[in-house]
């Protein structure tokens, strides 16, 4: 007996001072966690004090056993409870009290080794005659109705012990993880199982900052698994998050109560793969990341990106396209977006300029001169300057949207009006002005600091207003020759650019899986700004089906260049962020189902 007296005794003791760190002053759900800790407390300081450490009677061994293994759940539900009321706790009360229930935790560990049924004849020999057991002195049923209830008790008592069990692994050793959506194919599909190891990210005990310091050192290429930052992380979702977790457990799955506001599950955690990392920049174009560092004057491309970043899904084996669900392109799509950034990053800005002044000259002998009272502004969404083409030619054509103050400069302000700032002239076009440096470098690239987003959205603005300037112009010459409404759809031409439209919306409708600006963006001056340390930044692996750490979960109305007042419109859901490491959960390290795709994860 004396071999579980010290332990017992620092168990005890340890009980006693961890019900007074439950103690709370509010009158909310965390007084009941004092509550729950002197009653459990009190009745094992009965059994294992006065019945089993003093009176030595080992016939209340197994009740002190069972008090033993739930005394670390019981001590950690208080621990949550004393942390879901309306107040917070500081960060040295929570070190003591998680200091005292790992003592808990250790000690009934130590204590159950020695109570072990293969080990209590060993070490405690005067409880047995020779070889013989005592068996008179140990609580057993007799073969009846309550044998059977206490062998259900039995089996209920290992059920919830391993669920809590496999609870408290979860949160401080590995989680078993199920791939929920298709934004990391082709590395997971839906369904796929995969093991996240959590150990050396810093698992910390529920609703505290309190745990096992981070030793995982992450880099690029990393599969992990981390809270969504777009949701909530308030005091109120934490406790929810936390709430949800036990009872998913709890109910084997069945019920789920972690559900945003419209009553659908959250999507948190989420599973992406680690691109930009403390002190880079990142800008994305074309489908290809770069990054660049303060070490850096220009974006270099990131090569291991490219091994992961799927974006044509029909190039895959068959057997891995039978198991995907969503084909975000299709092939045919897929070659028309490249035709469209090889004709964008071709476009000639100096060409286009004369084209479009030319078009603009044209209109003028074809309008009306006519004084409205009314002057009326037409949509700059790209979307309605196609959809409605015949009928914003009409109101040009009648004045009704002013030739000079409204179609000249959608026409011709992105290059006449020197809002680039110091490398253009405010007086004239600076494509004239920089002619000779343009044409050396045979791109605008140069023109704008070498940011590859900026140029190429540039661009699109310019491709847009030609195509919608060529169909406005030709819809004109075409009402002027006495076409009516259903002829001009069936002209060649106009048909031919409402296919360049269609193919540009398109194109628009992607931009923001296919692409991101500069990031972090520059500040106010213009000088880089990088990914602070301990912070990481996360995309999916199939980027056009990723709502990732590019994407807000809300749309706004967004101008596709901030270089020219009137720039086309488009709705937009870009918004990077990065994502510190404290909120990195773990690290998906093997898919093990199903069995003909199990494997390690790649990370390079």
């Amino acid at each position: 007996m004396n071999k579980i007296r010290i332990p017992s005794y620092i168990f005890l003791l340890s009980s006693f001072l961890f019900s007074v760190t439950s103690l709370s002053f509010h009158f909310d759900v965390s007084s009941v966690a004092f509550l729950l800790n002197v009653s459990f407390t009190a009745v094992m300081f009965y059994f294992i004090y006065f019945k089993l450490l003093k009176a030595e009677n080992l016939k209340y061994l197994k009740i002190v056993e069972k008090f033993l293994q739930y005394a670390p759940f019981v001590f950690l539900t208080s621990f949550i409870i004393r942390r879901a009321g309306n107040f917070s706790t500081s960060l040295v009360y929570d070190f003591i009290t998680v200091f005292l229930w790992c003592s808990e935790f250790i000690c009934s560990l130590v204590i159950l080794y020695f109570l072990n049924d293969k080990r209590v004849s060993r070490f405690f020999p005067e409880y047995y005659s020779g070889d013989k057991k005592k068996k008179s002195v140990l609580i057993t049923p007799e073969i009846s109705v309550k044998k059977i209830l206490f062998e259900l008790l039995d089996w209920i008592d290992a059920l919830v012990q391993a669920v809590f069990m496999v609870l408290l692994i979860q949160i401080f050793v590995l989680q078993l993880y199920v791939i929920p959506s298709e934004s990391m194919v082709p590395s997971f599909l839906i369904k796929d199982r995969v093991v996240v190891t959590k150990t050396l990210s810093g698992p910390k005990f529920p609703l505290s900052e309190v745990g096992i310091p981070c030793l995982k050192r992450y880099k690029r290429g990393d599969v992990i698994v981390f809270r969504n930052p777009h949701y909530s992380m308030d005091r109120k979702s934490e406790v929810k998050t936390v709430i949800a977790q036990i009872v998913y457990m709890l109910t084997f799955t069945n019920v789920n109560l972690n559900v945003d506001e419209h009553g659908e599950p959250k999507a948190d955690p989420l599973v992406k793969r680690i691109c930009g990392l403390p002190g880079e920049q990142l800008v994305m174009q074309d489908g290809i990341l770069y990054k660049r560092t303060s070490k850096d004057s220009k974006f270099v491309p990131v090569e291991l990106d490219k091994k992961f970043a799927a974006w044509n899904l029909n190039a895959f084996s068959t057997n891995l396209k039978n198991g995907i669900q969503v084909y975000p392109l299709s092939q045919d799509k897929y070659k028309t977006m490249l035709e469209i950034e090889e004709n964008r990053r071709d476009l000639d800005l100096y060409s286009a300029s004369k084209e479009c002044e030319d078009i603009f000259n044209s209109f003028k002998y074809l309008c009306k001169r006519k004084d409205f009272s009314e002057n009326t502004e037409f949509s700059l969404f790209e979307y309605d300057l196609f959809s409605d083409f015949y009928g914003i030619t009409k109101k040009i054509l009648n004045n009704s949207i002013n030739c000079e103050s409204w179609f000249k400069p959608f026409m011709t302000d992105w290059y006449q009006s020197g809002r680039l700032g110091k490398s253009f002239s405010y007086t004239s076009g600076f494509y004239q002005k920089n002619y000779d440096n343009y044409q050396s470098s045979k791109n605008s690239l140069e023109v704008f600091g070498y940011d590859y987003y900026a140029e190429a959205n540039y661009k699109l603005n310019v491709m847009v207003k030609l195509c919608a300037g060529k169909l406005y112009l030709k819809t004109a010459d075409l009402i002027n020759k006495g076409y009516s409404e259903k002829d001009i759809y069936e002209d060649p031409e106009i048909k031919s650019l409402l296919k360049q439209a269609s193919d540009l919306h398109f194109y628009i409708l992607i931009l923001d899986q296919r692409n991101m600006p500069v990031f972090p963006e520059n500040d106010a001056d213009g000088n880089p700004v990088y990914i602070p340390e301990n912070c990481y930044f996360m995309m999916g692996d199939n980027r056009f089906n990723s709502l990732d750490m590019r994407h807000s979960y809300d749309e706004s109305a967004v101008s596709l260049t901030n270089f020219d007042e009137f720039s086309v419109k488009y709705f937009s859901n870009m918004k990077p962020q990065y994502v510190n490491k404290k909120y990195i959960l773990g690290s998906a390290s093997y898919r093990f189902w199903p069995l003909f795709r199990a494997g390690s994860v790649k990370t390079k």
